[in-house]
């Protein structure tokens, strides 16, 4: 077997800089004397190692990271006391909230292995999440609000690119994935930033477009679906970089296809079905079908990982509402790479997707509203945020003005 050092040296050093760079200059635009808080698998170290050279340059204060490691997760769910997974570590959300509320940056690497917890007790893992989500809302309510400039970009794995690419051996797994990320992060090019400067400006003709339009609703036709979705009064629609509200003009995503808004949390009719598999710590949800009466789902299946999906629903109240209705054309460059990459940061943008759960208050023209005008707008909230992919290039969307008059916004998958 190839060792895990040799495997990451078959990424080529070059564009993984150009990703560390990208992360700092685009993806944040940190500001000379802004602290950046770091999260990361600890098999990602070889790409933090290049953020924080990147970030210093760029006048970082102070840069700290945290690392996870797989083993020290499964050694929790394997030894651990049961009342262990109905606690989280409150104290370093709380510190974490403090640093963003004092304007430090936050940047997440992603790359754990998607099916680290596929053979751990189910109810567990839920137990912990839910702990998580409840300590870790502090802080994600300053991120989801946009008070500071965040993003999330990728590093391959040896685990996540051994499921991406099961037949390979491990170091060209890794090396096949860090191409995959690196064309989708446009940093397989001489000048990514000049690069991405272009696709957010086409991005952001279409939110404009949007925008101008103002629909009140869209409707999604094709295969297993005829869905309704209600858009929230006062929504906007954003996509590409966005300002924060410290004035810093940031890219969430990287890499990303779409454009999204709020949905309205009651006004969600019909029903839909999943386009791709929904990969949710440690299970892949397939073949999900829902039915929304009132904006609630009402009934819900899956092919596979039902079990999973029916505990996330039952999570708290806004786990059955919808918090993000996002379109994404299915010529993307991730759709089209064919790749099932069982990362939501990438799976997202291969196909047009709703997501169960918190909103974006920042999806709405008035971005200073509080919680209660968010949800008087028709925002809905949750300690859950998860995407799923019901785009294809068979489906049809429609925008529907107040009096249901339809317009063509996707003709099998494509912007019309």
């Amino acid at each position: 077997m190839t060792s895990h050092t040799s495997a990451t040296a078959a990424i080529d050093p070059v564009k993984l800089d150009r990703l560390a760079e990208v992360a700092v200059k685009v993806g944040l635009d940190l500001q000379p004397g802004q602290d950046l808080v770091l999260t990361a698998p600890i098999s990602a170290l070889a790409l933090v190692r290049r953020i924080a050279e990147h970030a210093y340059k760029a006048g970082a204060g102070l840069v700290t990271p945290i690392f996870s490691d797989d083993e020290l997760t499964l050694a929790r769910y394997r030894h651990a006391p049961d009342a262990s997974f109905d606690r989280a570590e409150g104290w370093l959300y709380e510190g974490m909230a403090k640093a963003y509320a004092g304007n430090a940056a936050r940047l997440a690497v992603r790359g754990d292995n998607p099916m680290l917890l596929a053979g751990e007790d189910p109810a567990k893992v839920s137990r912990a999440n839910r702990a998580t989500s409840t300590a870790y809302r502090p802080a994600l309510e300053k991120i989801t609000g946009f008070d500071i400039n965040w993003n999330i970009v990728a590093f391959p794995t040896p685990a996540w690119a051994a499921l991406v690419f099961p037949s390979e051996p491990e170091d060209i797994a890794v090396a096949k994935l860090a191409d995959a990320i690196f064309a989708a992060s446009r940093v397989d090019r001489e000048d990514p930033v000049t690069a991405w400067k272009e696709h957010n400006a086409a991005l952001a003709r279409r939110t404009a477009w949007l925008n101008g339009k103002a629909f009140h609703a869209l409707r999604f036709r094709g295969p297993g679906t005829d869905l309704t979705v209600g858009l929230a009064d006062g929504h906007k629609w954003n996509g590409g970089a966005e300002m924060a509200k410290n004035g810093i003009t940031c890219n969430p995503n990287i890499p990303t296809e779409e454009v999204f808004t709020t949905p309205h949390a009651s006004r969600v009719e019909g029903h839909v079905t999943s386009t791709k598999p929904l990969s949710y710590q440690g299970t892949l949800i397939d073949q999900i079908s829902v039915r929304f009466e009132g904006g609630r789902i009402v009934e819900a299946s899956a092919a596979r990982g039902a079990d999973v999906l029916n505990k996330v629903l039952d999570t708290d109240e806004g786990a059955r509402r919808l918090g993000e209705v996002a379109l994404v054309p299915h010529s993307s460059p991730i759709s089209q790479s064919g790749l099932l990459f069982y990362n939501t940061l990438f799976d997202e943008n291969a196909a047009s997707h709703i997501a169960l759960g918190q909103c974006y208050s920042t999806c709405f023209a008035d971005s200073n509203l509080s919680p209660l005008e968010v949800a008087s707008r028709g925002g809905n909230c949750s300690l859950i945020h998860i995407d799923w992919m019901i785009g294809s290039g068979q489906i049809d969307i429609d925008g529907l003005d107040k009096d249901g008059n339809a317009e063509p916004v996707m003709r099998q998958g494509e912007w019309a």
